[in-house]
Formats: C-alpha cells, structure tokens, sequence
C-alpha cells in the first residue's frame, strides 16, 4: 500500500495569451503546504475505486504502466474547480501512487499529458514535481494556436524559473461560497475566445513586471514586493478575460479582492485561475490579522472559508 500526498497550489495568472508573441501562456504560481490530496493505492487485478474520476484516472495509470489494476482510495481532497489545482494534483497523486504500489518510478511529467493534464499551465505539475513558485515558459504559439492538442498530444511547459519560498511568507486563501471556476469543455471556449482577441500590449507589460519586480521580489525576500507584483499581474490578465468572467475579476470575487487589498496586513490580492478562490500574499508576522480580514470579507459577500497556508518547497510526499 502507498500513499500519495500532494498539496494545493495557486495560480497567479499567464505571461501572455496573444497569438501575436513567440509563445503562448507562461504560467505563474505557487505551491501551497495545505489543503492536501490524499491518494490510496494499492495492486490489484481490476481498477477499483467509488470515485468515478479518479477511476478513469487510475485506469489511465494501469493503461500506462501495463499492470492489471489497482484498489485506489481518496482520503483527502482539494475543493474542486476552486482555482487550487484540484484536478492536477488529484491526477497525478492517482498516477504516482499505482507506479508506487507496483514498485514502478514513472515521470508524471511525461505522463501528465496522457492525463489531459499541462495543456496550457505547467505550474501544477511543477509544484507536485518540487514545489516552491514557479514560471514556466508556456508553448510556440506556432504549435498551440487557439485549441490545444487532444490529450497526450503536448508536453508539460519547461520550468523557466523556479525558486524556494521563503520561510516567513504566507498565503491567505479565501473561497467563497459561490459557484465553482470553469472546467473541461467549457474552459476550453472561454480560453479559445480569449486567446483569439488578447491584446498582445498586456503581455509586454506583464513582462515588465516579471523582470524588473517580482522575479527580483522572490529573490530578496520581499513579501510586499511580490504581492504587489503578483496582484498587478492578476488585475492585467483579468482585463483579457473580462469579457469571458463578467469583469477582471469574476463576481464575487472583485469584491473580496478590494476588501482584502484595503488591510495593510495583505499586500497584494487576486483570483486564483478561474475562481472562486481568491488568495492575499501576507508573511508570518501578518497572518492572524490577514486572515480576520478574509473571514469579514467572506461574511460581507455570502460566506466562505479562510484559511493561511504556507509555501510547500517540495514536491509530492509519499508514505
């Protein structure tokens, strides 16, 4: 029996969404040390599992490895289609758990394409791989165009810039009460249309930011710098999808932001991928009032739940 654990993740927005520039998405994020997924694994002669999308995962995973089965069990889940990485982790922790239970070392790097998985952003594979925040260098936009490969027909986006969280940083996570972010065939449309009328200006100024603020941010340390960097570049990929999301942030998640952005225990706030969730970068000394000021900002907009995390600096952990 094995089991695999692998943490929640944000994702602060893409480096460009312009068929105009060389390449195309370019992720940013972070991984988080909780909530966790927590997969089960163990052989078998036939896939067995009460979760019918992890069954398709774990018989994906048998197809791949060429074993007969395996009993595969959830203990614990990341909200889904939150703006966490729910479906990411969950499929890969499935994925590495059977390769575990059969004694197989399998990349889910490799694999995370067969898995419908790393189409456009790599941060979730990267985090579950190492951890820590990431940039990855996207796609050619000769390659992507508007509509991703069918599945297993892309590899992951290299990691163009990784680096450690520093100890002292924290991350206040707030998902409201409210409908789940967008998914499947429906994300699929709504970032078919984006790409299609991105204004390539905002990816010229997003890397302006990346040079000379954030990148430098993580690198000394600085709390504040980052999350007003990262929020900057939330607000900037917003105005790409709001005409997609109802705005540059999707309902209700504008509100939470302006309410979070107004304590000076929050340095910088914004959507996490589709939403709801919404995260605020804070450090240790901040955090109990960071995350009073989440929990007013949820009860003014229906209620939620609020919570800090701190940076996961490693990757996927198996027992």
């Amino acid at each position: 029996m094995v089991r695999v654990a692998a943490g929640a993740r944000l994702h602060f927005g893409f480096g460009n969404l312009s068929l105009s520039h060389e390449r195309l998405y370019g992720a940013l994020g972070v991984g988080l040390d909780t909530p966790e997924v927590v997969v089960e694994a163990r052989q078998a002669d036939a896939v067995d599992c009460d979760d019918p999308t992890v069954r398709e995962y774990a018989t994906r995973a048998t197809d791949l490895l060429g074993v007969d089965g395996a009993d595969v069990t959830v203990h614990e889940r990341l909200p889904r289609h939150a703006g966490l990485g729910s479906g990411t982790q969950l499929a890969l922790a499935t994925l590495d758990a059977v390769a575990r239970a059969y004694g197989r070392d399998v990349s889910v790097r490799e694999c995370a394409p067969q898995l419908g998985r790393g189409g456009r952003s790599g941060i979730g594979v990267a985090t579950f791989e190492e951890g820590g925040f990431v940039f990855d260098a996207g796609h050619p936009t000769t390659r992507f165009t508007t509509d991703r490969p069918m599945d297993g027909e892309w590899t992951v986006p290299p990691v163009a810039v990784r680096h450690a969280v520093p100890d002292d940083w924290r991350f206040l996570v707030c998902v409201p009460d409210a409908d789940p972010g967008r998914s499947g065939d429906d994300e699929d449309a709504s970032m078919r249309s984006v790409v299609e009328r991105a204004d390539p200006a905002i990816a010229d100024r997003i890397a302006g930011i990346l040079a000379r603020r954030l990148l430098p941010a993580v690198a000394t340390g600085s709390a504040e710098r980052f999350g007003e960097a990262v929020a900057e570049v939330g607000r900037l990929n917003g105005a790409w999808y709001a005409d997609e999301q109802g705005g540059v942030y999707r309902p209700p998640v504008g509100e939470l932001v302006e309410r979070l952005a107004e304590s000076p225990a929050v340095y910088g706030a914004g959507q996490s991928s589709w939403g709801p969730a919404v995260y605020g970068v804070t450090d240790e000394t901040h955090a109990d009032a960071a995350v009073e000021v989440g929990e007013d900002a949820l009860d003014a907009v229906g209620g939620g739940r609020a919570f800090v995390a701190r940076g996961r600096n490693v990757g996927a952990r198996v027992e």
